[in-house]
């Protein structure tokens, strides 16, 4: 059965559940990077990242013991290996948003990652990459490369992290599809959340000088990264993915960066100029072209 044809057969109120449910997602998403960017006023960038992953996890552990209690060794070595992974993604991420003075640019650049999942799987794994893929790639590296040149050529720190940390979160992907199976989902994601926090809270203690004094602010920023951010995106992703295709549901998904360049222009006043409008506008168009066969099966179903 084809996507089209299989998200044609749902039921109405399940399509309609799942399209607001993981827009919801989006913004939420979106609303993240703001949250994370107030934090970091106050916080430094590990103590902030490895205090968010290590509050989420034991949230979202509260609503996982059942499937807690059926994790194997297999599935605890699984969750060690991919919380690693997301530790060293999520320090490049957060090191590039402390860097960063563009919001909408950053979530442009962090997207990359989509493109570069059947990249990294031909590399890693053998996989033959879809042809969709060689049309994704020209547009993302022109992008990328106009918002380089924004200014003149020159890459910004913050660039670069955030494009090393989209590599490491594609790499995740494929060690998620091909390496860590038959795992329950919720207690994978708590395990790869509390790794976070016991793999960055300790060079944070090393490296970063703490805090004085907790602020509401800080306080209310930190928890709204971990809570809302995090565990209620995660969950809500969740209850989305379950009522459509995942074909479908990455096509709304692919929209957080759009959704992010919005919430930086209402919060922040960010303005792109025409470079990086551009930019951003080509690597969307990547976007499209790496998922072109999911868009292609949908628009022949109507």
């Amino acid at each position: 059965m084809s996507t089209a044809s299989s998200r044609a057969s749902q039921p109405a109120h399940h399509r309609f559940e799942a399209d607001l449910v993981l827009i919801l997602t989006g913004l939420i998403a979106a609303a993240g990077w703001i949250f994370s960017k107030e934090a970091l006023v106050g916080l430094p960038p590990l103590l902030f990242i490895g205090l968010r992953f290590a509050i989420a996890g034991l949230v979202l552990g509260a609503f996982s013991v059942p499937q807690l209690r059926t994790l194997d060794a297999h599935g605890l070595r699984s969750g060690l290996l991919v919380g690693a992974l997301f530790a060293a993604g999520m320090v490049l991420w957060i090191l590039g948003l402390s860097h960063a003075r563009h919001l909408g640019e950053a979530a442009f650049i962090s997207s990359l990652g989509i493109v570069a999942v059947p990249v990294l799987a031909r590399v890693f794994f053998g996989d033959r990459p879809p042809a969709s893929t060689w049309f994704a790639l020209p547009p993302a590296l022109a992008g990328f490369a106009c918002l380089s040149l924004d200014g003149g050529f020159r890459v910004e720190p913050g660039q670069w992290f955030f494009l090393a940390a989209a590599m490491v979160f594609a790499l995740l992907f494929n060690v998620n599809s091909h390496i860590v199976r038959k795992v329950p989902v919720r207690a994978l994601s708590t395990v790869q959340m509390l790794v976070v926090g016991v793999l960055v809270l300790p060079p944070a203690l090393m490296l970063e000088q703490w805090p004085s004094q907790w602020t509401l602010p800080m306080l209310g920023w930190l928890l709204a990264s971990a809570v809302v951010a995090t565990t209620l995106r995660f969950m809500l992703q969740l209850r989305g993915q379950s009522l459509t295709t995942p074909s479908h549901a990455a096509l709304i998904l692919m929209l957080e960066p759009v959704w992010t360049a919005i919430a930086a222009a209402w919060w922040y006043a960010e303005i792109m100029s025409a470079l990086q409008l551009l930019g951003c506008g080509l690597i969307f168009l990547a976007l499209v072209a790496s998922r072109w066969v999911w868009i292609r099966g949908l628009l022949g179903g109507r």
